[in-house]
């Protein structure tokens, strides 16, 4: 049976409507773990529109998939030059055929074989996803690579450790036994809890330092006064 592009598109699932089908994360420590990314990059990236986050969330790629129920979601995926919006799972030929530009598995005892051989393999040949990292919230095991040519290529790490991601312009590296991200010259992307606490104690700061400057010109004023009083009671007239 032949059926023309629009009988085609016809048969397949309304993008809207189909669910993101992706197992429990393996513990608290997962968990933890994928919301704080989540919640730095947003918070990091809080005036652009121009990106999507999935989190623990289903990525169709083909009608075989979805007949196979072959499903492949990663832990955190990125993709960039997209709109903004909520959405049930992430179904490529709904979105113009992109892919995601990064991907973060979060390794376990369950996944671990799964993450560093089949999805790797897939999101190199298949994704063509240009950055691949994993992330063991257990035993702080770390790893990633970039799509060179045709194939994945280990990410070198700096002198802390840290590995360079370009799809994010950040280091991606270990702080706490977490996964975080920084900036070029090293700084913590900061959650927005954490921003908002340096912000709350940046203020403080300036406060106290324009309460001390307040003091010393008080200070200064009253020595000033003590000189003229002084100086008065030698009959002599301050200019």
């Amino acid at each position: 049976m032949v059926f023309t592009a629009k009988e085609l598109a016809e048969l397949m699932p309304d993008a809207s409507k189909i669910e993101s089908d992706e197992p429990e994360m393996e513990s608290s420590l997962h968990y933890i773990q994928l919301a704080l990314l989540v919640a730095c990059l947003e918070w990091r990236w809080r005036d652009r529109n121009d990106f999507f986050i999935g989190a623990n969330l289903t990525v169709y790629y083909s009608e075989q998939q979805l007949r196979n129920r072959d499903f492949r979601g990663p832990d955190f995926f990125l993709v960039r030059n997209t709109q903004k919006h909520p959405r049930r799972s992430w179904v490529v030929w709904e979105e113009d055929g992109k892919y995601p530009d990064l991907i973060i598995e979060l390794l376990s005892d369950s996944t671990a074989r799964v993450d560093r051989k089949e999805k790797k393999i897939l999101y190199q040949n298949r994704f063509r996803t240009p950055e691949y990292f994993w992330f063991d919230p257990e035993d702080l095991e770390f790893a990633g690579f970039r799509l060179i040519g045709q194939h994945y290529q280990a990410i070198v790490a700096n002198q802390s450790g840290r590995l360079w991601s370009e799809v994010l312009g950040l280091y991606l590296g270990i702080y706490d036994r977490k996964l975080r991200y920084f900036t070029q010259d090293g700084q913590l992307v900061p959650t927005p809890e954490e921003a908002a606490w340096q912000a709350q104690e940046q203020a403080e700061q300036a406060q106290e330092q324009a309460e001390q400057a307040q003091r010393r010109a008080e200070q200064a004023e009253e020595r000033a006064e003590r000189l003229a009083t002084q100086l008065r009671t030698l009959g002599i007239e301050p200019e």
